[in-house]
């Protein structure tokens, strides 16, 4: 059956678009969640349009083999990660920018386009793509719609799902779905669009996607705060929201994050050696607005008992300050390997997390440090090990499992933006309960009968 699908995949698509060489496929197999479980394919398929995706779904339905669709593979859960005798669907090579309509401030973008590359030709028309996930060098347009990824823009922009307008959709009998609409408004029938945003290609192939865009920001400004104790830093940012701040950015790090920052890139922070958290924020109203917006902000951090703060407009040093924020999972590669947990919590919440996290890194003896988007409240605890330890190994995997269990108990969820994958399908039961899989379940069933779409993703039938 494998060699007869392969065979009908070569007649249809052509030779070059059809890998079978276990050394080349097993590069396809999974993506950078080291704890999420994966399978060998058949094989990796690279169509170039729309067409060739209808053929090789309509190839596989009739053969009733698996479809993985994936992207870059930049993604942290496991989601588009092979199963035993799959087909890997790859779309990076619709890779085009179908249209920009700067009059209307939308866009027309395939999936294999890299996010960067996306916001760098908008930009050309003054006009930005806010999602901006930390891997948006690389990262593609459909892996984000997969996934529904979000970035450190979130707390002003929303995340990719706000974003979107309408949707191209390959579904499991090979037709194409058009869903959604280009106008600012439109509520004609069900928003079809935002189920599939998020559905990390359970559901049908995302192959084009209308986008919304918002005029290019005003170069941003930007302040740094350090505070002596966690708690301190949470009054900030629960002090933030609730005066209404609204801050094109505002993350949090914790010690560990800003020491490992700190040795990477050979700099001093101006934190002190009594740091525990840093806030860095952004605002990017431009002028004398963000002005009054930071120096609001520099007095909420000052009463709340920060011991430094810094603000500048000076967009060299204000990259250079965010750098420190970018750079945290690289410069913890110094000390091991990581594996980065995505828990979202209410922003009152947020020093409780941190809190735990560093309970949770003395009970395992490993090295926790936690970043995250303070302005949304998602945070990315990120666990440390040494790669040649299987006992730390599988202390990691016991240490990232109670990270998702304090965010629950803290009224959180278990994923901000990384999605379920193959890794959090038990957590997302725990989290929606019954009826909410049942639902799920009926709808994978409605639209995918046989199964097609990357099974075992999310939650199992």
């Amino acid at each position: 059956m494998n060699d007869s699908v392969v065979a009908r995949l070569v007649q249809e698509l052509g030779k070059d678009a059809v890998l079978t060489d276990p050394d080349v496929t097993a590069a396809y197999s999974r993506d950078m969640m080291p704890l999420a479980p994966y399978g060998s394919p058949v094989a990796v398929v690279l169509p170039t349009d729309v067409a060739g995706v209808q053929a090789t779904v309509r190839a596989c339905a009739d053969a009733g083999v698996p479809i993985v669709p994936r992207g870059a593979g930049s993604g942290l859960s496991g989601a588009a990660n092979a199963v035993d005798g799959c087909v890997v669907l790859v779309l990076t090579k619709l890779d085009r920018i179908v249209e920009i309509d700067a009059g209307n401030r939308i866009a027309v973008v395939q999936p294999g386009v890299v996010n960067l590359d996306f916001r760098n030709a908008v930009e050309k028309d003054g006009l930005f793509y806010p999602p901006d996930p930390s891997s948006y060098d690389w990262c593609t347009i459909g892996g984000n719609l997969s996934t529904n990824a979000g970035g450190l823009c979130c707390v002003k922009y929303g995340v990719t799902t706000d974003s979107v307008l309408g949707l191209e959709v390959v579904l499991a009998d090979g037709s194409v779905l058009r869903t959604g609409r280009r106008t600012v408004k439109g509520v004609a029938g069900y928003d079809l669009a935002k189920l599939f945003v998020g559905s990390e290609g359970t559901l049908g192939v995302i192959t084009e996607a209308t986008v919304a865009l918002k005029p290019l920001p005003q170069a941003p400004a930007t302040l740094v705060a350090g505070f002596p104790a966690t708690a301190a830093a949470g009054d900030a940012v629960a002090r933030v929201v609730r005066e209404g701040l609204v801050p094109s950015l505002l993350e949090i790090m914790d010690s560990t994050s800003i020491k490992a920052a700190e040795n990477h890139l050979k700099t001093d922070l101006g934190t002190g050696s009594n740091c525990q958290a840093l806030l860095l924020a952004q605002s990017d109203t431009g002028g004398e607005a963000a002005r009054r917006e930071l120096a609001v902000l520099e007095q909420i951090c000052t009463d709340s008992g920060a011991d430094m703060v810094y603000a500048t407009d000076d967009l060299a040093e204000g990259r250079m300050l965010l750098q420190a924020r970018r750079v945290v999972l690289t410069a913890l590669e110094h000390y091991g390997v990581w594996l980065t947990d995505d828990v979202c919590v209410p922003r009152t919440r947020i020093a409780e997390l941190i809190s735990g996290c560093q309970q949770i890194g003395e009970d395992v003896g490993l090295r926790i440090a936690v970043v995250g988007h303070a302005g949304d409240g998602n945070m990315h605890p990120t666990i440390v090990y040494s790669p040649d330890s299987e006992d730390e190994f599988a202390r990691a995997r016991v240490a990232f499992d109670r990270i998702l269990e304090v965010g629950l108990s803290l009224g959180g969820t278990v994923t901000g933006e990384h999605g379920v994958g193959k890794i959090k399908r038990e957590w997302l039961e725990r989290e929606i309960g019954p009826v909410g899989m049942r639902v799920h379940r009926e709808i994978k069933r409605a639209l995918d009968p046989g199964n097609l779409f990357n099974p075992g993703s999310m939650f199992s039938l």
